[in-house]
């Protein structure tokens, strides 16, 4: 039984289109440029900001998120930005009675825009703001401190193995590796997502399995 589902934020949430684009604007580069390059870490297991080390060697990458609002392009979240499944979803799950919580990899900015969307979720949490990131078991010590349930019936879903799948069965969270986005979809049929105790393709799945 799953009492809580936890979600990623990145390609599992929200599309990474604009966040890449506006990346690639920032820095003069064609987008087409740099989504190659993140395409390309992403196959060899990287780490996706290298994309942007790999155009800028020794980038600054916390001075340029400074530098990007300050010039009035920082981050930016809307309703567009959101996956068609992710509302009725978070919606179908809460009426179902189990708790749903956002916790990503992704900054306090990040987490005050993903408020002001008014998502249908209990708790809204950024590693930016617990100063712990993925795949860092402390990360998911905090996600179960606010789960408010026990980690077998804590589900935590994300689409990248590495960062999400694994490091979330090692804390002994129940897993669903989502097919959605570059991660999800380059290792949907290997070993590492066959790791997680779902795959699924829509956010609409979970309402099956959370009523098991």
């Amino acid at each position: 039984m799953i009492d809580t589902v936890v979600f990623d934020v990145g390609e599992t949430l929200t599309r990474d289109d604009r966040y890449w684009a506006s990346w690639a604007d920032w820095l003069g580069v064609p987008r087409h440029t740099l989504s190659a390059l993140v395409g390309a870490v992403v196959a060899q297991g990287r780490d996706n900001a290298d994309a942007l080390r790999l155009l800028r060697p020794g980038i600054d990458l916390a001075a340029e998120y400074v530098a990007r609002e300050a010039a009035g392009r920082g981050e930016c979240l809307e309703e567009g930005d959101l996956y068609d499944d992710v509302r009725p979803a978070l919606s179908g799950l809460r009426r179902a009675g189990v708790r749903v919580v956002i916790a990503g990899n992704q900054t306090e900015r990040v987490g005050q825009l993903l408020r002001g969307l008014d998502l249908p979720a209990d708790v809204i949490a950024t590693s930016g703001e617990w100063g712990v990131a993925k795949p860092q078991p402390e990360f998911f010590h905090r996600v179960l401190d606010i789960a408010e349930a026990p980690a077998v019936r804590t589900l935590y879903v994300g689409d990248h193995p590495a960062n999400d799948v694994i490091p979330a069965a090692a804390a002994g969270l129940r897993t669903a590796h989502l097919r959605r986005g570059p991660w999800g979809n380059l290792w949907a049929s290997g070993d590492v997502a066959k790791a997680a105790d779902w795959r699924i393709d829509s956010l609409m799945d979970l309402l099956d399995i959370a009523a098991r």
